[in-house]
């Protein structure tokens, strides 16, 4: 299982760096795993748009799918009639993004595969295991596993027991961490780099990986204040890191 990621700036993104986005291969097979600001260009440098498989959304806020609607223009509109891209997401969580379009240009584009958080289904090759994260809109977090290894991404959530049982043992744990060490005005429904570190820590998993920093943060300090809670390998999300699970 391999892992590139396309974006990982959180809330909106920077010259450099598109939001939310990350495409997982494996056995031939793409899934493109939320679809933040800016993260299409990063998918199109990669492989034509007619080639990918899939795609995961964790939730409905625009720094994690907006890029689904020129994705599936692309699809549509391009030429090439590729059949329609499976789409999983929360129930409603599309809404706004496919409304931007008159109703119905992009049916024939994408079969939507809407689901409760909590719900197991499997994505191609990839058995997909999901969790509600407490957060302002249903987020759905998901475990990937193929070929006994496993890939967790939180989406967007606060901390919570339930990132630790869906992350429990895995391979690799793609955690938001909009903050290093402290969030002005918590609410619970964001993490800090120690609270993700803290849950890959008790989810004993094998990698931590940084994302949705706030823009144009330093992640030197993000990286220091993890390690204060987790000692395994951790990194920053930052476009065009790529792992092997």
């Amino acid at each position: 299982m391999r892992v590139t990621v396309l974006g990982g700036s959180g809330a909106w993104p920077t010259a450099a760096e598109p939001c939310s986005g990350f495409l997982v291969e494996h056995d031939g097979f793409s899934l493109l795993v939320d679809a933040g600001y800016a993260v299409l260009p990063q998918l199109m440098a990669l492989m034509p748009v007619e080639q990918l498989d899939a795609v995961y959304i964790s939730h409905g806020h625009p720094d994690h799918c907006s890029d689904l609607n020129p994705l599936l223009r692309a699809r549509a509109l391009g030429g090439a009639d590729p059949k329609p891209l499976p789409v999983y997401a929360p129930h409603r969580a599309l809404d706004a993004v496919l409304a931007l379009d008159r109703p119905g240009m992009l049916d024939d584009a994408l079969t939507r595969h809407d689901f409760e958080p909590g719900d197991a289904f499997s994505i191609g090759p990839f058995e997909a295991r999901t969790t509600l994260l407490p957060h302002s809109r249903p987020n759905a977090a998901v475990r990937l596993t193929a070929d006994a290894r496993s890939l967790v991404y939180t989406g967007d959530g606060g901390p919570t027991p339930n990132l630790v049982a869906l992350a429990r043992g895995a391979d690799a744990l793609i955690a938001e961490a909009t903050y290093a060490s402290v969030i002005p005005d918590d609410d619970g429904t964001l993490c800090t780099a120690r609270d993700a570190a803290r849950q890959a820590a008790e989810a004993d998993v094998a990698r931590l990986v940084l994302t949705h920093l706030w823009a144009g943060s330093e992640p030197e300090e993000w990286v220091e204040a993890a390690a204060r809670e987790y000692d395994g390998s951790t990194y920053v999300a930052t476009s065009g890191l790529t792992f092997d699970v």
